[in-house]
């Protein structure tokens, strides 16, 4: 594999992870970060504890609180940003990113004012067609990717050079295996419902509802997910896949998902703003759920699950009455075609 220039933005935990990713395959790795102590701290002791307690950084890995330092030269920019701060960053990186650089993200969550998936948010900001920016997703802890534990995820864009140049960057034979896919929007729409899910299984197994339970919520959230992405224009088997069903388990059954923490949290009364103070870092969650709740009336889905969580986040609504409703919907088909059902012979 060549050795690349290659720039991440931002030092947080998944950030971090993927930048050592990176170094361990041979690149050269700047990673930007508005904190001069935590800049020095990557280079001088090579460690980003506030992030990945665990993880010993690679020396290849670099880091600077310059952006224009950071993009200098860069052959590729991975931008993993919170959603809210994405835009923001790309503006401020644009002037500074050759026109050949390759752009990724792997970002999972929507602009919370425009509705937009990040791919859209960088597009406008980088002057880039859409289908040239690639999506990194799947099941992905930071804390175990940082100490080199098998992962393994998938890159999705519609331009086919693009996500093999991006599989090429980031996949090695040790621990990181690389799958391409042709579909983002179900990428981005999987890794940003995939959060709210989370949420939600976080606080079943914090009121102590059990497996029974959580797995119906993972498998009906799962059925939300397929809803809206397939409105949005996604492909249903994308759904099926590491960006879809991979990550909704991870995201679900780990103490490592700050979602699933927060839902914990969330069962024990605190409002979310407690709740996230508590975490200390972004819950991409919490502000999914307004951007999903708001999709779902544009797109003209249904999404109880979302629907009954951002009651409970930002109407006041207790958990407990929340899962009640849940369970008191009426009655309907697991499979929504009710075609499928041959009601002239119902024996």
């Amino acid at each position: 594999m060549a050795s690349s220039n290659v720039t991440v933005l931002v030092a947080g935990s998944w950030g971090t992870a993927l930048a050592c990713v990176l170094a361990d395959n041979g690149h050269r790795v700047k990673i930007w970060t508005r904190g001069t102590q935590q800049a020095d701290e990557i280079n001088t002791e090579r460690t980003n504890r506030k992030y990945l307690k665990e993880a010993a950084l690679p020396e290849a890995l670099t880091a600077t609180t310059d952006l224009a330092e950071a993009l200098a030269d860069a052959e590729a920019v991975v931008f993993v940003a919170p959603s809210s701060a994405t835009r923001e960053i790309a503006r401020l990186a644009a002037p500074h990113i050759g026109p050949e650089a390759l752009i990724v993200h792997a970002t999972k969550g929507f602009e919370t004012g425009s509705l937009k998936r990040m791919s859209q948010v960088l597009s406008e900001e980088l002057g880039r067609e859409e289908g040239q920016i690639v999506v990194l997703s799947g099941p992905s802890h930071a804390e175990e990717v940082a100490v080199r534990l098998p992962t393994t995820v998938v890159v999705a864009a519609t331009d086919l050079l693009q996500a093999e140049a991006a599989q090429d960057l980031f996949m090695n034979d040790a621990y990181f295996r690389v799958y391409t896919n042709p579909d983002p929007i179900g990428a981005e729409t999987a890794g940003a419902i995939k959060n709210i899910i989370g949420l939600g299984a976080g606080l079943s197994d914090g009121l102590g509802f059990g497996d029974n339970a959580k797995a119906a919520l993972v498998t009906r959230g799962l059925a939300e997910i397929g809803r809206l992405g397939s409105a949005m224009g996604a492909h249903m088997l994308t759904f099926a896949g590491l960006a879809g069903v991979g990550d909704l388990i991870a995201t679900c059954t780990s103490r490592h998902s700050r979602n699933y923490r927060a839902g914990e949290l969330l069962a024990q009364g605190l409002g979310y703003e407690e709740v996230q103070s508590r975490i200390g870092m972004v819950v991409e969650g919490v502000r999914t759920t307004l951007a999903a709740s708001k999709l779902a009336v544009q797109y003209g889905v249904e999404m109880p699950i979302t629907s009954q969580l951002h009651a409970v986040l930002f109407e006041g609504k207790p958990p407990l009455q929340a899962v009640e409703a849940l369970m008191g919907r009426v009655r309907t088909h697991e499979i929504e075609e009710a075609v499928l059902f041959n009601r002239s012979n119902p024996s």
